[in-house]
């Protein structure tokens, strides 16, 4: 059996979009002007922190200042808690900035469940575990009631209504109501994680910003009809290449993100620069995206320095043109001006800020979301997650009695719930040579976007002939080029034995899945699908020198 990503030639890779190219060759490529390179600054505010004692009022006084003294819009959500404290509502009204934007924060504390009538039930005022502190440990009705008493607190406090309602998960009823009643227009969430403080939120659209479904927050709906008309922005700025593995092999997560409390992300200028030169330079289809800022809970001596470096350089980038820094409610609102239903972006980093001959590209669209993944000469499909709007999230009427949470969508290809350290799980091309299964080997990859919006990666093998791989709205495409018509070639998805995963059964059309009860396929159009007997694996074969794939669920 094959496993996935392991390499042994080093190779220093650089993007053939994104270092070769002048953005005017860029532009002549695409037929079209440049897609924007959105940052929203948003900064949230609680009330209390239970975990540490520290100056919770100091970090908001020194992000007004920075936000003043660079000019730039920014976001910042308050909590039910500290709207009942005046020195956060004084500050807040005699300081922000008129560029700026005032919304909500929506985690669940005692006056606020008192206030709905209802019996608080955490350790203390403010709880982080999911069954008190957020709107998935109460039934819907009681979910409501959380909603109506937090905007009437808004509203008296600061004479409006939130635009802009953020929270690390909101669940779709939640979202729905907030939406359809309060006129909430934008709305962000948590990155993709594993475990993480008790959160699981894994297989969304990978960053950037979707349409969430009716039935499920944490996935794009597919329809216009069966969408939340709630822009959701993906929060904290992940790492493209390493955030996917960190914590490999363990039960929760690290973070390796923008967040300028952890030093290995957004406290390093040097990664700080790295990230924003992906966000700026490489592909990324309908528009990039990311998020700067912290919440008030980490104390201003731990973020203050990675803060203001970082705001620093977005004040040159975007003199520089090359990003538009804006209000969580505006971007969203120019989100629902230029796209009726989410459309595809795409993610890519190129160059390895670790120089370890790494690379990454994510690929969304309101079907599926794919993560290609190179380590030295070797490339892996590490992911795939399917989007069906009728894949309803567990929280849209049940409650969750624990302290932890489970987000998700519906694994096709999971390289990190699938793998031990032994065996990484993933889909490889590969070659059959003298009735040996091997994996190929290649260069730097290249990645071009198309005049009618596909994203091409090319990938050059070491011996002869190229990879072509081409990602669309519904399905992906794969072909070798310039190699003998008989090379017995494929892709060879691969996994731990020692896993449990959802594939129920093959057929030479089709893969088909379980997962938490609901069933769906990947369809294989063009090309064969194959079971590799008494192994964790199966094949896909070419048709006429090519595999086409439908990532729009059939069943």
């Amino acid at each position: 059996m094959l496993k996935c990503g392991v390499g042994v030639i080093l190779c220093v890779f650089c993007s053939g979009w994104a270092l070769a190219q002048t953005q005017e060759e860029k532009q002549n490529l695409m037929g079209t002007t440049m897609a924007p390179r959105i940052v929203n600054i948003v900064n949230f505010i609680r009330g209390v922190e239970p975990r540490t004692d520290v100056d919770l009022l100091l970090p908001v006084v020194k992000q007004l200042e920075l936000i003043k003294q660079h000019g730039l819009p920014a976001t910042f959500l308050i909590q039910y808690d500290a709207m009942e404290q005046e020195r956060f509502v004084i500050l807040l009204k005699e300081q922000l900035p008129q560029q700026c934007e005032l919304g909500g924060w929506f985690e669940v504390v005692q006056p606020m469940v008192e206030a709905a009538g209802l019996k608080w039930r955490g350790r203390y005022p403010w709880d982080w575990h999911v069954n008190v502190g957020f709107s998935v440990g109460y039934p819907p009705a009681e979910r409501e009631k959380l909603v109506d008493v937090f905007m009437e607190k808004f509203k008296n406090t600061f004479g409006y209504l939130p635009k802009s309602v953020g929270s690390w998960f909101l669940d779709a009823h939640t979202l729905g109501y907030m939406a359809d009643k309060y006129g909430v227009s934008a709305s962000c969430n948590c990155k993709d994680q594993i475990g993480t403080d008790g959160y699981t939120l894994w297989g969304g659209y990978w960053n950037q910003a979707y349409y969430p479904s009716r039935k499920n927050a944490y996935m794009p709906a597919q329809h216009a009809g069966g969408q939340i008309p709630v822009p959701v922005f993906r929060m904290l700025g992940s790492d493209p290449i390493y955030q996917y593995d960190a914590g490999f092999g363990e039960a929760a997560q690290s973070v390796v993100t923008l967040e300028p409390a952890y030093k290995d992300g957004g406290g390093n200028p040097s990664w700080v620069r790295w990230f924003f030169r992906t966000l700026t330079d490489a592909p990324c289809l309908a528009f990039a995206y990311t998020q700067v800022g912290q919440e008030n809970s980490f104390g201003w001596p731990v973020m203050g320095e990675g803060l203001t470096d970082q705001i620093g350089l977005l004040e040159e980038l975007s003199k520089q043109g090359k990003v538009r820094v804006e209000t969580l409610a505006a971007s969203a609102e120019w989100f629902r001006n230029t796209f009726r239903t989410t459309p595809e972006t795409t993610v890519t980093a190129l160059e390895d800020w670790k120089d370890e001959g790494r690379a990454s590209v994510w690929y969304n669209s309101r079907y599926y979301r794919v993560n290609v993944f190179w380590d030295k000469e070797k490339m892996c499909i590490r992911d795939i997650h399917m989007f069906d709007e009728r894949y309803a999230e567990r929280y849209l009427t049940a409650v969750e009695p624990s302290s932890s949470c489970i987000y998700d969508t519906l694994p096709v290809v999971d390289g990190f719930r699938w793998s031990t350290q032994e065996t990484r799980a993933g889909l490889t091309p590969v070659a059959t040579v003298n009735g040996q299964t091997i994996p190929l080997s290649g260069r730097a990859p290249i990645v071009e976007e198309t005049r009618d919006g596909k994203l091409r990666v090319r990938w050059p093998l070491l011996d002869i002939g190229e990879l072509e791989a081409l990602f669309q709205k519904e399905t992906m495409q794969f072909q070798i080029t310039g190699v003998p018509a008989e090379l017995n070639w494929g892709l060879q998805l691969a996994w731990s034995g020692e896993k449990k995963v959802p594939i129920t059964e093959t057929r030479p059309q089709e893969i088909v899945y379980k997962y938490n009860g609901f069933i769906y396929s990947l369809a294989v159009p063009q090309g064969t699908v194959g079971r590799i007997p008494g192994e964790p694996a199966i094949t896909i074969h070419p048709q006429d020198g090519k595999i086409r794939v439908l990532l729009r669920n059939p069943r």
